[in-house]
């Protein structure tokens, strides 16, 4: 079973988080909860095994239904972190917009 970097820190629990939700907005079960979050059941189910993170634009779901800060949904399931990390091919500009490319697509005069 292939689980997330975020899996490793000691204390996350995204259950716990989940589990405040149904809480909070008095749900029955997690399909009610991917009801209201709007994301398919087996998400869910993937966040609940440490199959798939919380990622951001569920956090940002998660907000916008519950009025909850990102801060405190992030406490919730335990995630410490206080700074992301991109990853090194994330925001570097492709070899062209670096002028590493053989050909311009500029035109020369």
């Amino acid at each position: 079973m292939a689980h997330h970097a975020l899996a490793s820190q000691e204390s996350y629990n995204p259950n716990h988080l989940l589990d405040i939700l149904l809480s909070k907005m008095q749900l029955k079960n997690d399909a009610a909860l991917s009801r209201l979050l709007e994301v398919a059941p087996p998400v869910i189910s993937k966040i609940r095994h440490h199959r798939l993170p919380v990622g951001a634009s569920l956090l940002i779901r998660m907000h916008e239904v519950t009025g909850m800060s990102i801060r405190d949904l992030r406490d919730l399931m335990g995630d410490r972190r206080t700074k992301y990390r991109l990853s090194d091919a994330q925001g570097r500009p492709k070899a062209e917009e670096r002028g590493d490319a053989k050909e311009s697509n500029y035109a020369h005069h």
